[in-house]
């Protein structure tokens, strides 16, 4: 997935469009936004992204247009207090430091198109005059958006991140289930790819152009080998016997969490057989959560993905606390 305040800034580049870029670059106590939030602010009092919303968010652009006018880069350190939000309800009493650089377009769209594309890992920072610049520095391997203060190493940093490649997120099965989880998936900042035997399921005619399908025998899928970043997968076939046959090999991929489609009985059944037959231990089968999805009484496609998908995320979340393991190239 492309990070959407970085494309913006492509596009921005390449239409020579003046823009102002706010990053929150420090943040203390309950605030609506945290480290590493974002937005873009025009001209004409257009927005992409958020650095926090509501007067927070006001009080933020007003400076963006300001500097729009000046040329002058600047930055901010807010108070969230009674007197600051009262009027849009915004009292919670952080304190959100950051930065507005103006006509960060000219940075060039070769630089944002960079940041957006997350390939590979890639940090870049603003420096102490308000440029923005790639850096070199010995960073953690992390998902996403991993921002961090400047350190004494780095002193003559303003703010700098480390942009990875989103997780992947790969879902056997094309039915209506997969068909309604990966949107939702991409909207979340998954990097998704469905894997089925039907062609005609496994198809743009049903998923966003923006995941990856793949169509074949599930033999020849089964040997498709995980990417070198962290995984996850998800496991809605078109049966039990399907289901089985995906498990039992994805079962032994580095996924960092796996789910599968179904209910208790399906599962102790399956997780039964695999333990009889020696095809994965009990330990193994301990890190498959079946029935996927948290309880909602979820009872429509739409529901039973929301379902499935907010348990990714919170999955995400814990891992990522941890310092995700195995990330790989991020």
């Amino acid at each position: 997935m492309k990070h959407p305040v970085f494309q913006a800034l492509a596009e921005a580049a390449r239409a020579d469009e003046p823009v102002a870029l706010g990053v929150v670059s420090g943040a203390k106590g309950s605030s609506p936004k945290k480290l590493g939030a974002k937005a873009l602010f025009y001209r004409d009092g257009r927005i992409v992204g958020t650095v926090g919303g509501g007067c927070l968010e006001a009080e933020v652009q007003r400076r963006a247009i300001q500097s729009l006018r000046t040329g002058r880069a600047a930055s901010f350190d807010l108070l969230l207090d009674h007197d600051f939000g009262w009027d849009d309800g915004l009292i919670c009493g952080g304190k959100v430091q950051g930065l507005i650089l103006p006509n960060a377009q000219r940075a060039g769209e070769q630089f944002w198109d960079n940041l957006s594309q997350r390939r590979t890992t890639v940090t870049w920072g603003v420096r102490g005059d308000y440029s923005v610049a790639l850096m070199d520095l010995p960073r953690p391997t992390d998902r996403g958006l991993s921002s961090v203060p400047p350190s004494a190493q780095s002193s003559r940093w303003l703010y700098q991140e480390t942009i990875t490649p989103a997780c992947a997120f790969w879902i056997a099965g094309a039915g209506h289930v997969a068909q309604a989880v990966a949107p939702l998936a991409l909207q979340l900042d998954f990097d998704a790819t469905d894997f089925d035997d039907r062609p005609a399921l496994a198809s743009h005619q049903f998923f966003p152009r923006e995941v990856h399908l793949q169509a074949e025998i599930w033999e020849k899928l089964l040997s498709t080998p995980l990417p070198d970043r962290p995984a996850f997968g998800l496991i809605v076939t078109r049966g039990h016997r399907h289901d089985a046959l995906v498990l039992k090999d994805w079962i032994h991929k580095p996924f960092l969490f796996l789910g599968m489609i179904g209910s208790a009985r399906k599962a102790r059944t399956i997780f039964e057989h695999f333990i009889q037959e020696g095809s994965a231990t009990a330990q193994e089968l301990q890190r498959v959560a079946c029935p996927a999805g948290i309880r909602i009484h979820s009872r429509t496609v739409q529901e039973i993905a929301i379902s499935i998908i907010a348990q990714f995320i919170e999955k995400r979340a814990e891992l990522l606390a941890e310092g995700l393991p195995g990330s790989g190239s991020g």
